[in-house]
């Protein structure tokens, strides 16, 4: 048995469960990905199927015996929705809160009310990466068009001037920044802190989100001049509320998880010792599962009562904050399942041979496998978890950091040129009133600076950290 299959034993993984050489399983990780490609792409098939499928093409073309390849992405299945699952759920009640109390709608009033036309721009970036923290891109997006286009319209600005800078926020967040799903599962998968990942991703989020945003909006403003759409847009959440919560508890709200999660972190670097009665507070205060919670049940009084919510109103706004995200939770556990097949069919040790023989840097490989996959499915939680499946085993070993950096190498490729196969690329398109070749020159190219943009800052702190 070599040391990298010691070490995956040693991380809860199987022994192989074929003996292929590195050529059989390079076609069958080629075909179960073409699999799943063809699957979403061709047949519009949803992507949890999609990813079932494709693992048990994978396991049969690496020569596993089929109970073996179920077996492995039933375990895979499980122990990520196991990891992830709570969170996304606190998540997701976290967001509906947000969106129904008006919450969102007064964090955006109240930095648009101090807003110029010069600092437009960098106010849009400002609300939506905030905004974006605890929602969904979808979510988000739905929250925020409403603010693009009346502040388009009703400033004179440019379409184009405002939009890309919230759009820059919404997909630096949901790409680089836990606890959206993509960097959640990754951090799983790669067995990352997920502290030390947001507090990294913070530093790469912020150039990252200025250059693609307002910086890029000069230009592709230039490149597709046209004004808001009258008919698209729709009524703001907040209109048939009395009132909504102050600003000042929103963004408390909003900011609790992060800063616990950061502090726990913190303590960890500056402490380091399991042993400390200070650690041991911020090993629990600031563990994922118990700072959102908190933040959750922190919300319920300032978000939701403050907005007049009654227990019943409260008790919906939860219950319908978790249907929506059925789907997502079984994308990623399917993710999860075709991650652990990758890995118990000995994929891992042909990805380090690989890195070795082509001495190409483990981040920038990482990010090369998320960008073809991303372009082949056009799924930004597709391209994440798969690449981390692949690219797991080279994880072992990696320090904290180490592994933070490969987690934010993974999701900054996972948003590279969104184009017609991107189910957010049509509904930019669609709420923006653009033309297929105007949304390539503006949406589909500001995901690419992202991306590259994003790699580039993963590097950097590679070299120094």
């Amino acid at each position: 048995m070599t040391s990298l299959n010691v070490e995956m034993l040693a991380a809860g993984a199987t022994e192989p469960i074929t003996s292929a050489g590195n050529a059989q399983l390079g076609i069958a990780v080629l075909a179960g990905i073409a699999v799943i490609v063809l699957l979403i792409t061709k047949f519009k098939l949803h992507a949890f199927l999609a990813l079932t499928i494709g693992s048990l093409a994978l396991g049969a073309f690496a020569g596993a015996p089929l109970g073996k390849a179920i077996e492995s992405f039933s375990k895979g299945l499980g122990s990520t929705v196991a990891g992830v699952g709570v969170l996304i759920a606190l998540g997701a009640i976290l967001g509906k809160l947000l969106a129904d109390s008006g919450g969102g709608d007064q964090i955006v009033d109240t930095i648009l009310a101090k807003a110029n036309g010069r600092t437009m721009p960098w106010a849009m970036v400002l609300i939506a990466s905030v905004i974006g923290l605890p929602l969904f891109f979808e979510v988000g997006i739905v929250l925020l068009i409403p603010v693009v286009l009346m502040v388009a319209k009703r400033g004179n600005y440019s379409l184009m001037r405002i939009g890309i800078p919230a759009l820059a926020g919404l997909s630096v967040m949901h790409g680089l920044i836990p606890p959206h799903p993509g960097p959640l599962v990754a951090i799983d998968a790669l067995g990352a802190n997920l502290g030390v990942t947001l507090a990294l991703g913070v530093l790469v989020s912020i150039p990252t989100v200025i250059i693609a945003g307002p910086i890029f909006a000069k230009y592709a403003a230039r490149w597709v001049d046209i004004p808001a759409p009258e008919k698209m847009i729709p009524a703001r959440p907040s209109e048939d509320l009395d009132k909504r919560p102050s600003f000042g508890a929103t963004v408390f709200t909003v900011m609790l998880p992060v800063v616990l999660m950061l502090s726990n972190a913190l303590v960890e670097i500056v402490v380091d010792d399991p042993e400390n009665p200070v650690q041991k507070v911020t090993d629990i205060i600031g563990s994922p599962m118990i700072a959102l919670l908190a933040a959750v049940l922190v919300g319920l009084f300032t978000l939701g009562a403050a907005a007049g919510f009654t227990k019943d109103r409260l008790a919906s706004t939860v219950e319908k904050s978790l249907a929506p995200i059925a789907g997502v939770l079984m994308i990623v556990g399917a993710g999860g399942g075709f991650k652990q097949t990758l890995i118990d069919v000995g994929v891992g040790q042909m990805i380090l041979d690989i890195s070795e023989s082509w001495a190409i840097p483990t981040l920038l490989l990482a990010w090369l496998i998320a960008v073809a996959i991303r372009l082949a499915t056009g799924s930004a939680t597709v391209a994440t978890i798969s690449a981390a499946g692949l690219v797991a085993p080279l994880a072992a070993g990696m320090t904290t950091t180490e592994s933070a950096l490969l987690v934010l190498a993974i999701g900054a490729g996972s948003l590279f040129f969104s184009h017609v196969n991107d189910a957010g690329f049509w509904l930019v398109k669609e709420y923006f009133g653009m033309s297929v070749g105007q949304t390539i020159k503006t949406w589909s190219v500001m995901e690419t600076i992202i991306s590259v943009v994003g790699i580039v800052f993963v590097l950097l702190l590679s070299l120094v950290l």
